[in-house]
């Protein structure tokens, strides 16, 4: 009798590194141990995956959940429910929650918790600072830090590192690749006036210019190189960015966000005012077709969701007090298989984007790929379905998206991770079991 499985993931079109073909998927002990063609029989369970395309888990590194004390504020528990509906099976949460991540106690009390609540796998950056820059190189080794991230420009939250002597001393201490937000901070507080004699924030894509953005861009390649230690550019909004990051890829890697790739300035902001506001700043159609260039000359290696969800109340203050961010962990997938099915990028560029380039940035163990040893981490979905994006089905506290009303074609349609089904049909099953996500050499 041949091999016996925990779980085989049957029939299904799979994504493989070999190419995308039909196949069984065999699981034994939460890992992937065999591709083929198993019977029934094989399996203590079946999943029937005939007519649907299994993928390669979605990795989304760049989320902020947690806001304990606050019953309002995205948690957590809501975070990675959400994550887990949209076929999402592993994600990076940002050191700009509350409480911040800049110690090692800090780090411990969020695994403790996410070990509690968390349904899918998780892992946490550790906030880069004046306070921690010399202890960052044993702090980004702790079991489940994703890395270090440093805030050159302020957003929402109190973490900021801007001056070039204190982001020097951070990217000195350390190996590992450091997440940047780059929006220069000096040259937010010298226009800061603009936003605020406009009173809407149609005016934050001004406020927060191109050249602010390419500022500090230009900034952290050159003191990534003068310390010699990769940066990885998060949530770039600019084609003016993307030439400069495409001649220096040797040593930075990209981040584009689906918001940015699917809403254009002005209509989003005169649409649904501050719900459309986010740092850095939604722009212009232009500038949201140079992002697409980017993403089909290979400049982009990942796709993060940036969900940084807040509650209607909070985004009804008046620009700019009003908080940037929106949510966005559940609605990853959908948007970019809309994307796909619209001809903007293929399937084998979406799993690149989603789980592959995501194992590449951050050295992930076992993850980013459909192949034997690896976790069965799996995104599994309807390329045919057409749903209608509500907020209704959004699980974070906040109760709100902003593509609300949104028509797109292909839809998850279960989530795997590490061989059990959390997520199916729309329908979150069993209990919280996430685990911290595992890095090579650590």
């Amino acid at each position: 009798m041949g091999e016996r499985f925990d779980l085989v993931v049957k029939g299904g079109t799979v994504v493989t590194p070999n190419g995308i073909a039909e196949a069984d998927i065999g699981v034994v002990g939460g890992k992937v141990t065999a591709i083929g063609a198993f019977s029934d029989s094989a399996a203590a369970e079946v999943f029937d995956a005939g007519g649907l395309h299994v993928l390669p888990g979605v990795i989304d590194t760049q989320v902020h959940f947690r806001e304990p004390g606050a019953p309002q504020k995205e948690d957590l528990a809501h975070g990675t429910r959400a994550a887990v509906l949209g076929g999402v099976t592993a994600i990076f949460e940002m050191p700009n929650t509350n409480p911040l991540t800049l110690s090692a106690i800090e780090l411990n009390d969020k695994l403790a918790r996410a070990a509690e609540v968390a349904w899918c796998d998780h892992a946490f950056f550790m906030g880069g600072a004046a306070e921690n820059a010399d202890q960052l190189g044993e702090l980004e080794l702790l079991a489940g830090c994703s890395g270090v991230k440093i805030f050159m420009g302020s957003s929402t939250g109190s973490l900021l590192a801007k001056d070039d002597a204190v982001i020097a001393r951070i990217l000195a201490h350390g190996r590992r690749r450091v997440a940047i937000h780059a929006e220069d901070e000096d040259r937010l507080n010298e226009r800061k006036q603009i936003a605020v004699d406009a009173g809407h924030p149609r005016a934050h894509p001004d406020w927060r210019d191109v050249t602010t953005a390419v500022r500090a861009t230009e900034r952290i390649l050159r003191l990534a190189r003068e310390a010699r230690r990769p940066v990885h550019v998060l949530h770039i909004t600019t084609g003016e960015e993307m030439e400069i990051l495409a001649a220096n890829k040797d040593v930075a890697t990209v981040e584009c966000t689906l918001n940015h790739l699917t809403m254009a300035a002005p209509d989003c902001y005169d649409r649904l005012g501050s719900l459309a506001q986010m740092n850095p700043p939604v722009r212009d159609a232009a500038q949201r077709a140079a992002l697409w260039r980017a993403i089909d000359q290979g400049v982009v290696d990942v796709i993060g969701s940036d969900h940084a969800p807040h509650t209607l109340e909070e985004k009804s203050a008046t620009y700019p007090d009003s908080p940037s961010g929106m949510p966005g962990v559940q609605t990853l997938l959908p948007l970019l298989l809309n994307h796909m099915a619209e001809g903007r990028l293929s399937l084998e560029r979406l799993v690149d984007l989603t789980s592959a380039g995501a194992q590449r940035i951050y050295n992930i163990a076992g993850k980013g790929r459909i192949a034997r040893g690896y976790d069965a981490d799996f995104s599994i979905v309807d390329l045919k379905a057409e749903r209608v994006i509500t907020n209704d089905w959004i699980a974070s506290k906040c109760g709100w998206t902003p593509f609300d009303g949104m028509a797109v074609k292909g839809w998850p349609k279960a989530t795997i991770i590490r061989g059990k089904t959390v997520m199916r049909e729309d329908e979150v099953l069993g209990t919280p079991s996430g685990e911290k996500v595992r890095f090579v050499g650590m």
